[in-house]
């Protein structure tokens, strides 16, 4: 296990509000704004991918451009969806949810995203996929209409919420992997990581990064990671009755130590996040950290934002 000495102090986040909501006119976005995965677009301007349902409650990837110069706003909506759920019988013929946007070379910018599938003798099936733009985000087509994260020797169960990061000359990937079911309607999971040289096919080796903290904790979801100051930090979804936001640090990106504590957010008393508070996504601007994140029933309302004090 590294050992690491926390220099990191826990963010002073103040809650904004909603910053971005269903736009209920259009037929993909009848409710939720789930995942927030942001793209610096320069300037203060983030566009922030996420998914939202149809009437089938059915998950279409959108995208909502964000300006963080105050008063900070949304400066306009996709008029339509950025992707759309896969073929039948594909492993997301029934919703794409984005989890990371990131530039791999050659021009292509990847989407990375979560597909969803249901199940028979378990509730859903979800796997890791991925879409390249070529246009800059505006446009994105499949790389592989199969999963690029797909159950192997490891893994044998869902995998899935891919985050990557490029370093040390290669791509690491972390991401949600299952690690049993307690029944239907109950899967386990903790975060994993996986190395790629192009950022497109994966090796995985069952490597744990973030695991339980205990026995009642079920899942642990959607990680976050950026590098910062040398520390690389991880934000990430963590449950036992509903979620909250967790917190790690490494010095490698390999070994990470656990300290919920300064995640420097939870749930509020009354509103939109006042039972459940999980996806944070954190960016920096003019020296300030901002976080994007969901709250209640998954992004039922729309997505929240969160700036450093």
């Amino acid at each position: 296990m590294t050992t690491l000495m926390f220099k990191s102090k826990a963010i002073s986040w103040k809650k904004t509000g909603l910053i971005i909501k269903p736009q209920t006119d259009k037929w993909w976005s009848l409710s939720h704004a789930m995942v927030p995965t942001p793209d610096n677009l320069g300037g203060g301007i983030f566009r922030i991918y996420y998914s939202s349902r149809n009437d089938k409650n059915q998950s279409h990837v959108t995208w909502a451009d964000v300006d963080l110069n105050e008063p900070f706003h949304v400066v306009r909506y996709s008029e339509s969806p950025a992707l759309l759920p896969g073929d039948l019988g594909c492993f997301d013929d029934n919703g794409v949810t984005p989890s990371c946007i990131a530039d791999i070379g050659n021009g292509e910018k990847a989407l990375y995203y979560i597909g969803w599938n249901p199940g028979s003798t378990v509730r859903m099936h979800i796997f890791g996929g991925l879409a390249i733009s070529k246009d800059g985000g505006e446009s994105f087509q499949r790389y592989s209409r199969a999963p690029i994260l797909e159950r192997n020797r490891t893994d044998p169960f869902l995998n899935t919420a891919p985050w990557v990061v490029k370093a040390d000359n290669e791509f690491r990937i972390y991401y949600v992997s299952g690690c049993g079911w307690e029944h239907k309607n109950l899967p386990r999971y903790n975060i994993k990581m996986g190395r790629s040289l192009d950022g497109k096919t994966w090796q995985r080796d069952g490597h744990i990064c973030i695991d339980f903290k205990d026995a009642t904790e079920s899942a642990l979801a959607r990680p976050y990671v950026i590098i910062e100051d040398g520390i690389w930090k991880m934000w990430f979804a963590h449950k036992g009755d509903n979620y909250r936001v967790g917190y790690a640090e490494s010095l490698d990106g390999i070994e990470w130590v656990r300290r919920d504590d300064l995640s420097g957010i939870d749930v509020s008393s009354t509103g939109f996040d006042s039972d459940m508070i999980e996806y944070a996504a954190i960016v920096r601007h003019e020296e300030r950290h901002f976080m994007f994140y969901n709250g209640n029933n998954y992004g039922y309302d729309g997505i929240g934002l969160a700036v450093e004090e």
